[in-house]
């Protein structure tokens, strides 16, 4: 068996470029500088001031939202207040993931979450509507989740493509408002008494 030596790559042979797709050398140069940006990287398309002030607003709409529903889960009572009652502590605990993923997302776009008590409520969507029974506090909750399914389809409109991680987390978001929506105007309509 005589060894042959190995084919040396022909001088030919062209390289691949794909339109749209930057070359390894270009990714690895760009990849070092402004490293102090996290991972907002220069192909970062998205207004950030506007896409930071937006994610700001949900998350105070979110705590207001959280406020509401422990509120309404203390405060109700009555034949139907148990079920309704784990309803509102549910939605409340997923409001709370909500805002968690919204402050973690504008620390990674270099923001910084407001959280200030004192203008919570002047920059949230939804109101905070303390209800004044059982069916009120329902009622209430479900214009609320109305309120937040429109907002994030428009900031998911706003945003577009040039943020596809905040898409995805407004998305993920957008779907349990709905469903959260869905099982309010449920136990509207089948509403007995009061």
């Amino acid at each position: 068996m005589s060894k042959q030596p190995a084919a040396k790559p022909s001088k030919s042979t062209k390289t691949t470029s794909l339109s749209g797709i930057t070359d390894r050398k270009t990714l690895r140069v760009n990849a070092r500088k402004s490293i102090e940006d996290g991972a907002v990287t220069p192909t970062y398309n998205a207004n950030r001031p506007a896409v930071i002030k937006l994610l700001n607003d949900a998350l105070a709409t979110e705590w207001v939202c959280v406020l509401r529903y422990y509120r309404h889960y203390y405060m109700a009572k009555g034949m139907l207040a148990d079920s309704v009652k784990a309803e509102f502590l549910e939605h409340a605990q997923q409001e709370q993931a909500h805002a968690a993923l919204l402050a973690e997302r504008i620390v990674q776009l270099g923001g910084e979450p407001d959280l200030n008590p004192d203008t919570l409520t002047a920059r949230a969507h939804a109101e905070y509507k303390e209800g004044s029974n059982l069916r009120d506090m329902v009622r209430e909750n479900l214009i609320a989740e109305r309120i937040a399914i429109d907002s994030y389809r428009e900031m998911i409109n706003f945003i577009g493509d040039k943020d596809t991680t905040t898409k995805r987390i407004l998305e993920q978001i957008l779907a349990q408002e709905e469903e959260h929506a869905d099982e309010f105007a449920d136990l509207l309509e089948g509403w007995i008494g009061e």
